[in-house]
């Protein structure tokens, strides 16, 4: 796992082993805050071990910028910890969340003992404020990745952990293009030092314009190009034919996964447009 300390008391850690996801920790006197866990909690204990060993102090909060397994599954390793979320990521959590555990533990015994916890210090649709010490974490919706996609914006150090909304191609199979882009829009007008995408490298403050923009125009080419094969009756399969150099993004970026989440970013444009249309 990779390490990067990003500012005195901010750390970046990055998966080696599940798609360059991402867990940040911010420390303070009385404790440090974890947001997001990692797929595998093997991982995430090396963060447990980095923060009780090497900073000396707990994990006393712990926040989900959304309810996919791989940034929550660690979450059981702070038993004492408070977490928080939105109201949308505990109801996800509740039900798809506990189905997809099963699941994967019968196909990884890495996931033996791992057990979903749900958020008890929810938001909705306003922001909610977290102070430690001299420290202002504000919890606050960005839908697109998913419905209850939060990002958590360090005042003082004006970084922002994003989770999925920043990514190097926009994933939107599990949320709303519209909503992903409104979020993008708010990326801009923060003031930011760094951005924490949610897979992948930390963005710093000369490029993050730039990577929404390019974002944004991802989004709206690739819906432009499905909808002109919906619209010429064209079947399904079509869609492989847009390929993502059309949509103005590099293959290149999560070791090449971005390709397989722009295939399935086009197949859930393709079904939701089609939908539309047969109404």
């Amino acid at each position: 796992m990779l390490r990067e300390r990003v500012s005195e008391d901010i750390y970046v850690f990055t998966s080696e082993v599940y798609a360059q996801v991402t867990a940040g920790v911010v420390v303070c006197p009385d404790g440090a805050a974890l947001i997001d866990t990692m797929a595998f909690p093997f991982e995430t204990a090396e963060i447990k071990d980095f923060v009780e060993k090497r900073l000396n102090t707990r994990v006393e909060y712990v926040i989900y910028t959304h309810y996919h397994a791989d940034h929550t599954n660690g979450a059981f390793l702070f038993p004492q910890a408070r977490v928080i979320g939105h109201r949308l990521c505990r109801e996800r959590l509740d039900t798809v969340g506990r189905e997809g555990m099963a699941k994967a533990k019968e196909q990884s015994n890495e996931l033996s003992e791992a057990e979903i916890v749900l958020p008890t210090l929810l938001l909705d649709e306003g922001p909610l404020a977290l102070h430690l010490a001299k420290k202002t974490l504000q919890v606050f919706p960005t839908p697109g990745a998913t419905p209850d996609s939060v990002s958590v914006l360090l005042r003082e150090d004006r970084i922002l952990f994003a989770g999925d909304m920043m990514m190097p191609l926009p994933y939107i199979v599990d949320g709303d293009l519209d909503e992903m882009i409104h979020s993008l829009q708010l990326v801009p007008g923060l003031g930011l030092e760094n951005v924490v995408q949610g897979h992948g490298e930390l963005v710093l403050r000369g490029e993050i314009d730039d990577a929404v923009r390019s974002n944004i125009k991802y989004l709206e080419t690739a819906r432009r190009k499905v909808e002109q094969l919906v619209k010429r009756g064209k079947p399904r399969q079509a869609v492989r034919g847009v390929d993502i150099e059309s949509c103005g993004k590099s293959r290149i970026p999560l070791n090449g996964l971005v390709t397989q989440l722009h295939t399935a970013n086009l197949y859930a444009l393709y079904d939701r447009l089609t939908a539309e249309r047969d109404q």
